[in-house]
């Protein structure tokens, strides 16, 4: 009976690390299809431009612009009617002006709005570096994305949020995301579906991503025109507004 004991645990054990090698392969098979890590950490920055439409019969069309410089700084900017949007983090503190929401003046962000804009900050992604940056990755198997066959994997963040990560099974690209961002003991779930990737200096990005609901996940599509990367970037566009840099934080409770 020991003996038998004995090799059960053997077993089980073979398989969580059988499991976690898995996890482990399917990371660097990801990282080499989108053109490997050294090529990834060439790039210092990056702007993205494009056009991001809305669904429905009055949907609208928005100009984007994402700007991105290493470590974790980023700006996005949302452009319709002479009006501009603008979301930033410079690595330490978030700040939006929002226009279309009745807001002219630029404000701090909560932590709500905060949480999205942490994840596009992630420069290379929360695969590059995952175990650096207290990331967990776990190998759920198959499952299926649009009647098509992917692998699917369970990325834990360091601040406890989740994304299931799937990819294509002869790409090894991501070809959608789920996340799960817990704030304040309640569950914001969001998808976003990536395809049409192209090379920009040897790395492989998509030109086509759509976000929504789980349940709705076309809600808003955006279409790349053009990925510049290693421009000239001034880190001063990140940094909040003057008049913010002693205004009060907003609550942030923690969940």
């Amino acid at each position: 009976m020991r003996h038998a004991v004995i090799v059960l645990v053997a077993i089980s054990w073979f398989s969580v690390l059988a499991h976690t090698q898995t996890a482990e392969e399917l990371v660097n098979k990801n990282l080499q299809a989108k053109g490997g890590t050294d090529k990834i950490k060439a790039i210092q920055s990056i702007r993205i431009t494009g056009k991001l439409r809305g669904r429905g019969r009055g949907g609208s069309t928005h100009a984007m612009v994402q700007e991105n410089v290493r470590p974790n700084l980023v700006r996005e900017s949302f452009s319709l009617q002479g009006m501009t949007a603008v979301l930033a983090y410079d690595g330490t503190t978030g700040w939006q002006i929002q226009p279309f929401g009745g807001h002219k003046d630029s404000e701090l962000m909560g932590e709500d709005d905060l949480r999205n804009v942490l994840l596009d900050a992630d420069f290379d992604g929360p695969l590059v570096d995952y175990k650096e940056k207290g990331n967990t990755i776990e190998y759920l198997g198959h499952d299926v994305v649009d009647g098509d066959d992917a692998l699917r994997l369970k990325v834990t963040l360091q601040n406890g949020d989740i994304l299931y990560s799937y990819l294509d099974p002869d790409t090894y690209l991501e070809i959608r995301r789920e996340v799960q961002e817990f704030i304040r003991g309640s569950v914001r779930e969001s998808v976003m579906e990536m395809g049409s990737y192209k090379p920009v200096a040897g790395v492989m990005y998509p030109f086509s991503i759509s976000q929504g609901s789980k349940g709705n996940p076309a809600v808003q599509t955006t279409a790349i025109e053009k990925i510049e990367v290693n421009v000239p970037i001034d880190k001063g566009d990140f940094a909040p507004p003057a008049s913010l840099k002693q205004a009060p934080k907003p609550d942030t409770e923690k969940k």
